[in-house]
């Protein structure tokens, strides 16, 4: 009874080294028994006990996928909050990085075991394809095993020698928590090559097969875009995820000192959702972009075929998150004195998310009943025509992303008085502010050159020329939001430059882009990512701008940690149920989007398993998908809470 907690986790470093070495001999048997027998000769197909082979690796898959989501997502954020707690003096934050590492302890064990029963079921049931894989790519799987032991060895380093170096050794902590990021981030982009391998093969010769560059196999078409995509995921997945783990310990705390702790905690943890779910449908949009350009028929049938209304649901989900963590932030004001004066504007904000959520929801050809088409003349409804299209949706997801972010201006404000004027913060704040805005317009500068030197048909570039226009106006209005806070201005200066972006990404190009789709509906890729800048740009500066003018700001009232209403937890629950369903549903589409192939163009799946599921189907597994992960981690936390219970009995 009187066992040190660390004896869990060194059992739990024991399962996981087992059981990758486990997937390393498997891989090495695999990769020499291909030249045991002719390849006609070997079984290429087998199931589990009756049931479908895809579907047991449909599951053990996204099982494993969610749990390295979390493992790679939550060090990030770990290691950053104990930056601040070493920078800031303040044990808070060192308490909470530390309670961040012990649910990553606790799950890393977990993913390795679901990655170990992955390989036994692709080799197992898939043993046809998995030689091919393995013949391409077992140089990079051998490196994948050595960097997962790095992985292990940096993450328990860091777990244990908290204490140790607490006091002498603090930055040598904090270097191996840098160093845990890097090798789970190099883990997660060598993994990410395969499966974008199978999507869009390169470095094979597609009618023989042959391997005629590793290079080229492994950094494909689809690798960046999805390393991109999956990095800023995570991040998000972790924070929701952590958040409804502090959202349940505040509802079962007993003492004050408790409930103030996970409230932070579960603040800190939908902050980090949040800030990450901000600039995911931008990696969003650039994948989906970047697969229309690697195969057109595999984007067509993403967002035209199969696939579409997976997309409808997508949008009900990510509604959910920009609902759910606005929601919450709300409910955060009635903990801080002083944040009665903001209240007036989250009915506008509300107003806002809603509709922007309702065109978003909105599909492309809603039809018409019988009656409702005599009545009108048309086939599908007119909202649809008009809401349903890309145009309407690019315009209202930027205005939802600049809504979101303005519920974080007001918060993070809610309790600030009286502020400094700019001209007081030093040079280091003009200096930050002038690097920020000054990289910010190069970006700008950049793309705008790029486009200008398009090589088009004069009748369809000159469709470009007002898309430079709208970059240069916001250039302008990036100086003018500087030159107005170095005149002590700033307030003033963040409303010009949200409203000037808002008026060009979101009113002027959402008009433009229905020019565009009617005249040259191929510039309407230019004109999205040309909205994306645009927002991107203002939210970068009007960010950093805002740390700098509330810095040292007069306090109205306190925040109290711990006095917030019970629904918000609900809110919490809600965000992370919404994000787990979000990666299952997303890692159907991107594995889906394939069709009867294993690997694009050359391999096709031959197996009984080779159909397109109905959206029925594909939604009972992604629900007992869904369910199977929160029990499992719910499991996994309660074992990582079991040492902390022991300890508060022996105290």
């Amino acid at each position: 009874m009187n066992k040190d907690i660390g004896s869990l986790f060194k059992g739990k470093i024991a399962i996981a080294i087992f059981s990758f070495l486990f997937v390393v001999m498997f891989q090495v048997i695999a990769s020499h028994g291909v030249h045991a027998q002719e390849a006609d000769e070997m079984v290429q197909y087998r199931n589990f006990f009756g049931i479908d082979a895809r579907l047991v690796v449909w599951i053990v898959s996204e099982l494993h996928l969610m749990f390295a989501a979390f493992v790679l997502g939550v060090p990030m954020f770990a290691v950053t909050v104990e930056i601040i707690g070493a920078k800031s003096g303040d044990i808070r934050f060192d308490n909470l990085a530390r309670e961040f590492t012990k649910l990553l302890s606790a799950a890393f064990a977990t993913t390795a075991a679901m990655g170990g029963l992955l390989a036994f079921c692709l080799y197992g049931l898939y043993p046809g394809f998995m030689r091919y894989m393995t013949d391409v790519f077992h140089p990079i799987m051998f490196v994948y095993a050595l960097l997962f032991f790095a992985e292990a060895f940096c993450l328990y380093g860091y777990y244990y020698s908290w204490d140790i170096l607490k006091e002498k050794g603090k930055w040598f902590h904090i270097f191996l928590g840098i160093m845990l990021n890097v090798f789970g981030t190099t883990l997660m982009f060598l993994a990410n090559s395969w499966a974008t391998f199978m999507m869009s093969p390169s470095g094979i010769d597609l009618e023989t097969g042959a391997l005629t560059s590793l290079h080229a196999a492994f950094e494909n078409f689809l690798w960046m875009p999805v390393n991109i995509h999956r990095l800023i995921a995570n991040v998000a997945f972790g924070g929701f995820v952590v958040g409804a783990y502090a959202a349940v310990k505040f509802m079962g705390a007993k003492s004050d000192e408790d409930k103030a702790h996970y409230d932070w905690m579960g603040y800190i943890g939908n902050f980090i959702g949040l800030a990450a779910l901000i600039p995911l449908p931008f990696a969003g949009y650039y994948l989906g972009r970047e697969i229309y350009s690697a195969s057109p028929v595999m984007g067509n049938i993403m967002m035209g075929g199969a696939f579409s209304w997976t997309f409808i649901i997508q949008a009900i989900l990510i509604g959910m998150l920009f609902i759910g963590g606005n929601y919450y932030l709300w409910n955060g004001m009635d903990r801080i004195e002083g944040a009665e004066r903001y209240r007036k504007f989250i009915i506008f904000i509300n107003v806002i998310i809603f509709f922007c959520f309702a065109v978003w929801l909105t599909p492309h050809n809603l039809p018409l009943s019988g009656e409702e088409r005599a009545l009108i003349g048309e086939q599908y409804h007119p909202f649809s025509k008009f809401f349903g299209v890309m145009a309407a949706k690019n315009a209202v997801v930027n205005l939802l992303i600049l809504s979101t972010f303005f519920s974080f201006l007001i918060y993070r404000r809610a309790n600030k008085g009286e502020i400094l004027p700019f001209s007081k913060h030093g040079n280091s704040a003009r200096i930050a502010l002038i690097i920020t805005a000054g990289l910010t317009i190069l970006y700008l500068v950049w793309y705008a050159l790029g486009l200008s030197h398009l090589e088009l048909e004069a009748d369809v570039k000159q469709y470009v020329s007002p898309l430079i226009k709208c970059l240069i106006i916001q250039i302008t209005a990036i100086v003018i939001t500087i030159l107005l806070t170095f005149s002590n201005r700033g307030k003033f200066a963040q409303v010009f430059l949200l409203i000037v972006t808002s008026l060009i990404a979101v009113v002027y190009l959402a008009y433009y882009g229905f020019v565009v789709m009617e005249k040259a509906n191929m510039v309407l890729r230019f004109l999205s990512v040309t909205q994306v800048s645009v927002v991107i740009s203002c939210l970068i500066v009007t960010a950093v701008l805002d740390v700098f003018i509330f810095k040292n700001a007069k306090e109205v009232g306190q925040i109290r940690w711990g006095k917030i209403p019970l629904r918000s937890q609900y809110a919490l629950l809600l965000l992370c149920v919404a994000i787990v369903t979000l990666m299952g549903l997303m890692g159907f589409i991107r594995s889906g989007l394939r069709m009867n192939w294993h690997i694009y163009g050359y391999m096709q799946d031959t197996s009984d398993g080779a159909f397109t599921p109905s959206i029925a189907y594909m939604g009972w597994t992604t629900t007992l998908i869904v369910v199977l992960f929160l029990a499992l981690v719910s499991f996994v936390f309660w074992l990582a809470g079991l040492g902390e219970k022991k300890k508060e009995k022996t105290a």
